[in-house]
């Protein structure tokens, strides 16, 4: 690992342990060049995931960017950061689990709509006006609108949250 200070290549972990969620490894690393210390995380991938977009282009799955978009979702919003990261893990084991190699963005789209309905509502709207492409004041509305009839039938269901 190149440490970020100086770009030694010669860093040695001085101490490893699973994160909180067990959904990667923390390892506290020294350079031995420069004394910098700093700490890396490395998460297990069960196998390479190629995302197929709406054009047909195929691209590497990036976690980092869905980390991205579901932060820029939750910008602002009292959501713990455990929870976020316990949402994103869930995601990719998700997607991992599949069986697939490819995934389509359609689908990792939907789970990340899924995911961020149980976390909060003003991020899940945010989500779904970028992934749905809103153009205008009418699309909220009509997604509004179509968000309180699914919540209404569920509660005259019975099946209150």
């Amino acid at each position: 690992m190149r440490c970020p200070y100086c770009g030694n290549e010669d860093t040695q972990v001085k101490d490893s342990r699973p994160t909180e969620d067990s959904s990667a490894i923390r390892r506290r690393r020294i350079c031995s060049a420069c004394g910098g210390r700093f700490t890396t995380f490395e998460r297990v991938q069960l196998r390479d995931l190629v995302v197929v977009k709406k054009s047909g282009r195929k691209v590497p799955f990036d976690r980092e960017k869905l980390s991205r978009s579901v932060y820029t979702a939750l910008r602002k919003r009292a959501v713990e950061p455990e929870r976020i990261e316990r949402m994103i893990s869930g995601i990719v084991r998700q997607l991992e689990s599949l069986g697939e190699g490819e995934v389509t963005s359609d689908q990792i789209g939907e789970y990340v709509m899924d995911g961020l309905k149980g976390l909060d509502d003003v991020a899940f709207v945010r989500f779904a006006s970028v992934y749905k492409n809103f153009s205008a004041a009418d699309d909220f509305r009509s997604f509004l609108t179509e968000l309180g009839n699914g919540k209404s039938a569920r509660h005259e269901a019975g099946d209150d949250d």
